[in-house]
């Protein structure tokens, strides 16, 4: 049996969708992108959804209405994927790195004021697999010291945090979010920034279409007019209504995919909780896991990793600690001994295939195989 790390949820339903955005005669951003946003921002609760080409593009377009600078300090777990740190970098701004906890492996608040200096702008917490941070001790913080908060939920669609969904929590700045192709809304490309902050909405919609003033897709409708005004030094972040037409079909499903990836959760969970050789993913009680990933740690993670291969497995390790890589790491003279946690959830890190099209058949054969090999 094959089983791959990942398959994307696709059916004819979203390759209609294409269809029919490519038939319209809308390539690019238009009224199609417009709905999703709409539709996006109702489900997440926010007041404002902004659609632009990845999460990536999203954070940096949220540093940037939040007024980050050069020579500015911004708080980042070092367990993540580059992207978080990489934005920071695009200001001249330094990404500051903490350390993690050792169980959900997320940001640790209580390593978090010790990082704070008066250069200090802004803390991107991460939520890692799914499972959202402890915001209300972040919200404590950035009150204390003035700081904004960019909350990068590339893997948390539709996790909540004490009943409210991530994207709509009242004391964060902006929440960022990914629709790349493993992800659990899946656009191929694409990502989100949602806020309940009118000004910094209207500035990221300026500056994903080269800090135009307005916006760009309405000058090519009869309503629509040639002049425009450049206000700002923007980026070209915009999606497409074939990607925005993907996203509206997932949307609908996003409770259904997210029954289907919780099931497949438990059973791994029921499964693997007596075999003390592996530490199964922990989830706080005031909050839910959209379970975009499924991490287990266990010794010898890279003979695991082997022989799952071997036998067809697919699987991936998350992250590589920020820390690790060889430019942050002589850029900034980031040293190894000071995240330590961090160090040793990567020695024993592994996550296993977990998506909505998983059968019983193709979960049991990876749980099966996990058994097996590690025993």
């Amino acid at each position: 049996m094959q089983i791959p790390f990942h398959k994307t949820h696709t059916t004819d339903e979203e390759i209609n969708a294409v269809v029919s955005a490519m038939k319209s005669g809308w390539l690019t951003m238009g009224p199609q992108t417009v709905a999703f946003e709409k539709a996006f921002g109702e489900y997440i609760g926010s007041l404002e959804a902004v659609s632009v080409n990845s999460a990536t593009a999203a954070l940096h377009l949220a540093l940037k209405a939040v007024g980050l600078q050069r020579g500015d300090e911004v708080i980042v777990p070092t367990n993540t994927f580059v992207a978080t740190a990489e934005v920071v970098t695009y200001f001249d701004a330094v990404p500051v790195l903490c350390d993690i906890e050792e169980d959900t492996h997320n940001i640790d608040v209580s390593k978090i004021e010790a990082l704070i200096t008066k250069k200090t702008k802004a803390i991107i917490p991460v939520h890692f697999a799914g499972q959202p941070c402890d915001m209300d001790e972040i919200y404590t913080l950035a009150q204390k010291y003035d700081l904004k908060i960019i909350e990068d939920a590339a893997h948390a669609i539709p996790s909540s945090y004490k009943g409210e969904k991530i994207g709509n929590l009242a004391k964060s700045d902006v929440t960022c979010f990914s629709f790349y192709a493993t992800k659990t809304l899946s656009t191929g490309e694409g990502g989100m920034a949602t806020t309940n902050n009118p000004k910094y909405a209207k500035n990221m919609r300026i500056n994903r279409l080269h800090g135009i003033s307005k916006d760009a897709w309405n000058r090519y409708t009869t309503k629509g007019a040639w002049y425009y005004e450049v206000v700002d030094n923007g980026c070209k972040y915009n999606t497409t209504d074939m990607n925005a037409s993907i996203g509206l079909v997932q949307l609908k499903k996003q409770e259904m995919l997210y029954a289907k990836r919780s099931k497949i959760a438990q059973k791994y969970t029921a499964a693997f909780k007596e075999n003390k050789k592996i530490i199964t993913p922990f989830v706080k009680d005031d909050r839910e896991s959209s379970w975009h990933l499924y991490v287990i740690k266990i010794d010898n993670r890279d003979e695991l990793i082997e022989k799952l291969k071997e036998a067809g497995v697919g699987c991936s390790v998350h992250f590589i600690p920020i820390h690790k890589h060889p430019y942050y790491k002589e850029r900034y003279n980031y040293v190894d001994e000071e995240y330590p946690v961090a160090n040793r959830v990567f020695e024993k890190s592994l996550s296993l295939p977990i998506y909505p099209d998983m059968s019983d058949e193709e979960v049991a054969y990876v749980i099966k195989k996990v058994s097996e090999i590690v025993s």
